[in-house]
Formats: structure tokens, sequence, C-alpha cells
């Protein structure tokens, strides 16, 4: 897997659906989610049965977990106090919070709500059965075109969405993406994310999927996820990215090179769209240009998308993803489970008072 670099934008356009924006409609919104699953706002960890791990970070873990009462299964995201305070992670975590709280759309897995006690921070998640696009990736070798294009295309409409609400994601890569039990995309991971209506500097992502501007310490917007789908879409189509090396340096050297080397099985369209997104100058970004997203979903590469079927995911998935229960975890990597540390006293809890 790749390493992740740890550290602490244009006109808004307008949302095209209400967002609740009150605390009276959020309240509201969030009591209808946890009803659609049988769940309360009052939430412990008591509620919960651990399963066993599906992933793991540098201050946390994610646990398959089965709600007890109503028998759902969960993704469980446990964030060690800590950890976070220590590696300076308190405002990603938070933003990760209220960003996965604000959004709701089909390819952005959804939170259910957040807890914590004297030690940990708790993300209630969606259980996303069919594991990382990147094991898909990998074990493929490289996706067919057809393949390529249809995940390319989920992603692009889950950025159109985020970038409407002036939200960063910038941490796109395949391990990132899940597979729902029908094959569709969930993006996930949102530590990296942010509120931003024209530029940040902070210097966070994977390497080899950070544009140049990040590098160079330009400050940035939302042209750096536009260019993260260019890598992405490369990756998926020659089974590994366009720039790397064996540091980061070294990427970051290619990077701001920019020069990309098509496999001879690219699909022209493919390769066109890719180089319009891997345009070292934002300006001429597509993707970040009048159009926006509309211009991504213009290109000849998504000629054969219906952009409204995809949406209400009246298309069948390329993959087919092999489950045997709504539990199932055999799509997710095995890892050596933990105790639990237990702190006698919450040093911490002033910081994450609303959490």
């Amino acid at each position: 897997m790749m390493q992740k670099v740890f550290g602490s934008t244009s006109s808004k356009p307008k949302c095209k659906d209400k967002v609740p924006s009150t605390p009276e409609e959020k309240y509201d919104a969030l009591v209808e989610k946890l009803h659609s699953v049988q769940l309360t706002p009052e939430m412990t960890l008591s509620h919960f049965e651990r399963i066993r791990t599906i992933g793991t970070g540098t201050f946390g873990r994610v646990y398959l977990v089965k709600h007890t009462q109503s028998g759902k299964f969960f993704a469980l995201k446990v964030l060690r106090k800590m950890e976070v305070v220590r590696l300076k992670q308190v405002d990603h975590i938070k933003n990760e919070k209220k960003i996965l709280t604000d959004v709701d759309h089909p390819y952005v897995v959804t939170l259910y709500g957040t807890f914590q006690d004297d030690t940990n921070l708790y993300m209630l998640m969606e259980y996303v059965v069919g594991g990382e696009l990147f094991c898909y990736l990998r074990r493929a070798g490289r996706f067919p075109n057809d393949t390529a294009c249809l995940y390319a295309a989920q992603v692009v409409l889950a950025l159109e969405h985020l970038h409407n609400r002036d939200i960063l994601y910038r941490d796109l890569k395949p391990e990132n993406l899940l597979l729902d039990s029908s094959g569709f995309l969930k993006i996930c991971d949102f530590g990296f994310a942010k509120y931003v209506e024209d530029r940040t500097w902070t210097l966070c992502g994977t390497p080899e999927y950070l544009a140049p501007e990040i590098i160079q310490s330009k400050g940035h917007g939302k042209a750096v996820d536009w260019w993260a789908l260019g890598v992405l879409l490369f990756e998926m189509l020659a089974g590994y990215p366009p720039f790397f090396d064996d540091n980061p340096f070294g990427v970051y050297e290619k990077i701001l090179a920019n020069r990309v080397h098509f496999p001879s099985h690219f699909d022209k369209d493919a390769k066109d769209l890719v180089k319009k997104l891997l345009a070292s100058d934002r300006t001429r970004r597509l993707g970040n240009l009048k159009g926006g997203a509309d211009d991504v979903k213009k290109h000849k590469y998504f000629k054969n998308i219906e952009w409204d079927d995809l949406l209400h995911k009246r298309i069948k998935p390329p993959i087919t993803v092999n489950v045997t229960s709504e539990g199932d975890a055999s799509n997710f990597e095995a890892y050596e489970e933990l105790d639990d540390d237990v702190v006698a006293v919450d040093p911490f809890r002033f910081i994450f008072k609303d959490f």
C-alpha cells in the first residue's frame, strides 16, 4: 500500500439539493438516518459486538461490529485520543466527522454517528462488504477499459457532489475506494477532507497522487482532486501509477517533470482524458475550468455513460463481489487482533467535547 504524507479556490457553486442547515434540521436528518438502520442517537460501545479488524491506521483501527439489538453489521472506526492529539490530527478528525455528517451520496460511505469514552473516539459507518478496489486491481493486474471507465465515472459523480459543497477530498486512491455487495463504489476515509472555498496550504495526501501545486506549496483547491482522478484512471488502466519511485522525493521530482509514458494498449480517449486531468497548470486542468465537473462528464471517454442512470445505480457494475452474508469479512485482509488499552482518566475530553 502507498505511504501517506501527514501535515496540517474559485467562486462558490450553488448546491443542487437542500442540505440541512439549522440544528433542528440536522438533528431530524440524523434521527431519520439512524432509524433507517434501527439505531438510536444514544450509542455506546456496549451496544455492539466486535467481530474482527478490517483495517488499521496510524492511530486507530476499523472493526466489523454487530449491533446486538438489531443484528445489523457496521464498520466502527476506533481512534485513540492520545495518538490523535500527539500526531496533531485533531482538526483532521473533526473535519472528517463534520463532512461525513453533512454529505449524503450513493458513492460516499455513510456515517451513522459518533461517540467517545475516556480512551477512544468512535465513528460508526456503514459496512461496505466488498473490500478495497485496490485488492481487485492488484489481482487483475489492470482493469479492462470499460471497467475503469465506469468506476472513474462513479468517482466523478462523488467529486462533483463534494465540490458543490466546497469540500476537497484530497486522498483519492484505490485503497480508499470500497465495493459494496453489488459492485458499486463507496469513497471512504475522509481524514484529509476539508471545507475550502478558495485555497488551503496543508501538505497531505499520498505521494503518488499529489498534484504539483501541493508539492510546491502554492496553495491548492478543488483542482487537486481532478489531478488525482487522472492518476487513478491511469493506474486502473496500466496497473501502476504514472509517477512512481522508491522514495517520496523521487516521486515528487517525476510529478513536477510531468512526463507520462502511456502503455501501448491505452484507449485513445482515456489517454486524452488523463493528459487533460494531469495538466500541471491548474488553470488548464479539466474539472477546474469554467464548466467544472460537467467538462469532465462531457469528455468523449465517458460518451457511453448515462449519468442519471449511474447516479441512481440503474446499471450493472463490472465487478462481481463474492459475499456469503451481510457480515462476511472475507474480502478484507486478516489482521492480528489487539487487546484494548484503557485510560483511567481522560485528559482530552475538553478537546473532543463536541464529538
